[in-house]
């Protein structure tokens, strides 16, 4: 396992670091939302793992929420639980303690994402659901015409949903989930008909793909992208992506019942 980053970060990330804007950013979108909600079904007890600054907790569920970074356990809101100091792949609850488990924009940070989605698995009585990304389908982006070492970088990262669907056993769907227009959750794809949105560091740091790439690459790509709007190159080429009401892009969400 990955020694733990002095905030407590146990992925490959320093959020002590990088995520401090999450909570502004990365607010959890209804849509999106509403389809984790249906993913969970009947639960009333969720284990909420890389539970982060509480995104997706809101529901009719008592919530238990796993955090190792105290960076980001500090943005919790005041009126959502506090979050258990944990890694995913030693969790501190006996056999079945929940209904379901739940893990959003997290799984590609865990040293080991078979054995998390194991004990995900282990704890959960009922469905485990995990909000990720293809990373085959992450380079499916205008994105990649102007930083591809950020996309490289997030296919890299992100485990391969065949490996994902074996660790977690029993019956498992995949479903895409279409990115709205107006998605609050800033993640790369949520600004696929915003582009402007890219050019504020701080959304972009929000993306913890960005913090892999040096300031000269981040500097190329704003000057590319700002260039691009100005002279109407990009909407030229994306342009319609501005009328497009969402995106389906490499968002996916895995629902694992028990076999």
């Amino acid at each position: 396992m990955n020694a733990r980053a002095r905030d407590g970060s146990a992925g490959d990330v320093d959020y002590g670091t990088v995520g401090g804007g999450y909570g502004d950013h990365r607010r959890p979108d209804p849509r999106i939302g509403a389809r984790i909600h249906a993913a969970l079904g009947a639960a009333r007890t969720v284990v909420n793992v890389g539970a982060g600054a509480g995104s997706y907790e809101e529901g009719p569920w008592e919530v238990t929420p796993v955090e190792p970074s105290a960076a980001m356990r500090a943005q919790r809101p005041a009126h959502l639980a506090p979050a258990v100091d944990a890694v995913a792949e030693q969790l501190p609850f006996p056999d079945a303690a929940f209904d379901a488990a739940l893990t959003t924009f997290s799984v590609h940070q865990w040293s080991d994402p078979a054995a998390g989605l194991r004990e995900l698995r282990r704890v959960a009585r009922g469905p485990v659901v995990v909000l990720t990304c293809d990373p085959d389908r992450v380079r499916d982006f205008w994105l990649y015409d102007y930083c591809p070492e950020v996309l490289d970088t997030e296919a890299r990262r992100y485990p391969a949903l065949g490996d994902l669907v074996s660790a977690l056993g029993g019956t498992v769907t995949v479903a895409p989930v279409p990115v709205p227009f107006d998605c609050t959750d800033g993640f790369n794809e949520a600004y696929y008909g915003r582009p402007e949105r890219l050019l504020d560091p701080a959304a972009r740091q929000a993306c913890s793909a960005w913090s892999f790439v040096a300031a000269p690459v981040r500097e190329r790509f704003a000057a590319a992208l700002r260039r691009d709007l100005a002279d109407g190159t990009w909407d030229a080429r994306y342009g319609a992506l501005r009328q497009q009401p969402a995106l389906e892009g490499s968002l996916v969400l895995l629902t694992a019942l028990p076999g």
